[in-house]
């Protein structure tokens, strides 16, 4: 019996897009509220089976990240709304998918001991994305934006760019309150028909692509239909990662390789969050240069770099 395909997204979200474009090789999406590029990403599946879109996303920082992992993605850092402008983004720490353009739902992230960092971002419609990217087809169009769904969906031209499934995540943020009523009657008036509710997102299909809809399950699949990215967790701590060996030998060269990185290098590890101040930058940038921690670095390389092999080189 083969292995059940693995799914990056919350919800079997790329799971059931995979039904719904069964048999078909190739693609393009556009991912609105893009976030990680891997973790908890509904464009994944496709992009490593060979698909590429466009992906949103405002938070610099994943949006770096997506350009390192996926390049065969367009990746937009900014927001996507009603009108072309600018718009406040309240960026939530550490729990960057509550980040949001809603000030409401940012200060109820600050309840789970989040920081909230207003910052002032560039406004797009969505005909103009797709318009300034020569889009052509758009299999699916993915819309997370907490809490900013309705304002995407009005700057579409839906006549001249139709996605054949429109993705919408349709709960509130940290609530279970339905959310669709600000934006369903949208859809339907464009010829979008209502396929599926998984709990989480609704899916809708354009009314010209039948066979799209007759694929697309009308019910949630069954949560073993996949195997689920979140639950294997580390690549290098569970077997069951399809990555498990490559990150372990990755890990093994890197700790072996510990005292002969530079100083600049060690000091942007240790601080790979950017949170120390300058002062203690600067302290951290003495420690790594002191000879005490040089020898710190030789130990831990020792189990790693060949200084605990045996005489049989084991």
């Amino acid at each position: 019996m083969n292995n059940p395909p693995l799914s990056y997204a919350q919800n079997l979200e790329d799971y059931h897009l995979s039904l719904a474009f069964a048999g078909q090789p190739t693609g393009s999406y556009i991912d609105i509220g893009g976030g990680h590029p891997v973790a908890g990403s509904v464009s994944f599946w496709f992009y490593e089976r060979g698909w590429q879109g466009i992906v949103v996303e405002p938070q610099e920082a994943l949006a770096a990240l997506h350009r390192r992992v996926r390049p065969r993605d367009t990746v937009v850092s900014g927001l996507v709304g009603r009108e072309s402008g600018s718009a406040k983004l309240f960026v939530v720490d550490r729990l960057h998918a509550l980040t949001t353009t809603i000030e409401a739902y940012a200060d109820n992230a600050r309840n789970f001991g989040a920081g909230v960092r207003p910052v002032t971002m560039p406004v797009t419609t969505l005909a103009d994305l797709c318009a300034s990217h020569g889009v052509a087809t758009i299999d699916f169009l993915k819309i997370d934006v907490e809490g900013g769904e309705a304002d995407v969906i009005a700057g579409g031209d839906w006549r001249r760019y139709r996605p054949k499934v429109v993705v919408v995540e349709a709960i509130k943020p940290l609530s279970n309150e339905p959310a669709w009523d600000a934006w369903e009657g949208m859809l339907l008036a464009q010829g979008y028909r209502f396929a599926l509710f998984d709990t989480l997102n609704r899916f809708y299909v354009a009314e010209e692509h039948p066979d799209v809809l007759a694929r697309l399950p009308s019910e949630r699949g069954p949560w073993d239909a996949a195997r689920h990215m979140y639950e294997i967790g580390r690549a290098g701590e569970n077997s069951l990662h399809p990555d498990h060996q490559l990150a372990r030998e990755l890990v093994h060269a890197f700790l072996a390789q510990l005292p002969h990185l530079q100083p600049d290098l060690l000091v942007s590890l240790l601080d790979r969050e950017r949170k120390l101040s300058d002062a203690e930058h600067q302290a951290l940038q003495r420690t790594v240069s002191d000879e005490t921690f040089r020898m710190r670095l030789g130990r831990i390389a020792c189990g790693y770099d060949g200084g605990h092999l045996d005489e049989a080189g084991k």
